[in-house]
């Protein structure tokens, strides 16, 4: 495992994007981050580089501080409750790839790595909106130039213990996820597992570009 990565990490003021860049400050293989943020993420490590940046549409002004990384593990995102379809297309697919294509342009060898959902809709025809625009996201960012894409479509996430953005509702739930996961266990991973798959992603490479439940358990005991 000869590869440092430097990685790009959005969305760390939410639940995911906290836990990936929690898992990415343990890692060895980890040798940089940068994370973008609307507001402080209040996280301070010597591996750690914070811009703040409200526009995530339009990157010209930092642009000088985004080469040299070789990943992108991109956490941000809204729910779809109580947007339309041109709403939700613009804070999710618009804002997903104006910011891919930017980083694309400085980083050519980046693995982009896309935090989806769990039935997200590849054909971009099915009844559920939020799951075609995801699907429609997924489907463009894998026809950028990067050196790979790889979209994550997790289930249920067990949070990581210690972390201050877990969802408030998450502790009325956790209580299942032993009862539900050995016999369900495509619909049950955890948040460290997404983390870690994420990274191996980028160490190993993987032979699907989405990755379900399954995928994402068997890449992060990877080594």
């Amino acid at each position: 495992m000869n590869t440092r990565i430097k990685a790009i990490i959005t969305g760390v003021t939410g639940m995911v994007g906290e836990a990936v860049l929690h898992e990415c400050l343990l890692h060895p293989a980890v040798e940089s981050i940068l994370v973008i943020n609307r507001k402080p993420c209040g996280v301070a490590h010597p591996k750690l580089k914070e811009i703040i940046h409200a526009d995530f549409n339009d990157l010209s002004s930092i642009e000088s501080q985004l080469s040299g990384y070789n990943a992108c593990f991109f956490c941000a995102g809204v729910s779809s409750v109580g947007k339309n379809e041109e709403e939700y297309t613009k804070v999710t697919y618009d804002l997903t790839m104006s910011f891919a294509q930017t980083l694309c342009r400085l980083n050519p060898d980046m693995t982009f790595c896309y935090v989806s959902g769990a039935g997200t809709d590849s054909t971009e025809k099915g009844k559920m909106m939020w799951a075609r625009v995801k699907g429609k996201t997924e489907n463009d960012l894998m026809k950028l130039p990067f050196k790979a894409v790889y979209n994550y479509r997790p289930p249920f996430m067990l949070p990581t213990k210690g972390l201050k953005n877990t969802l408030p509702y998450y502790k009325y739930v956790t209580w299942l996820y032993p009862i539900c996961r050995p016999l369900f266990p495509n619909f049950f991973i955890t948040v460290k597992e997404l983390g870690l798959a994420m990274i191996n992603c980028v160490l190993f490479g993987y032979a699907k570009n989405v990755l379900e439940a399954k995928d994402i358990v068997a890449l992060a005991k990877k080594t």
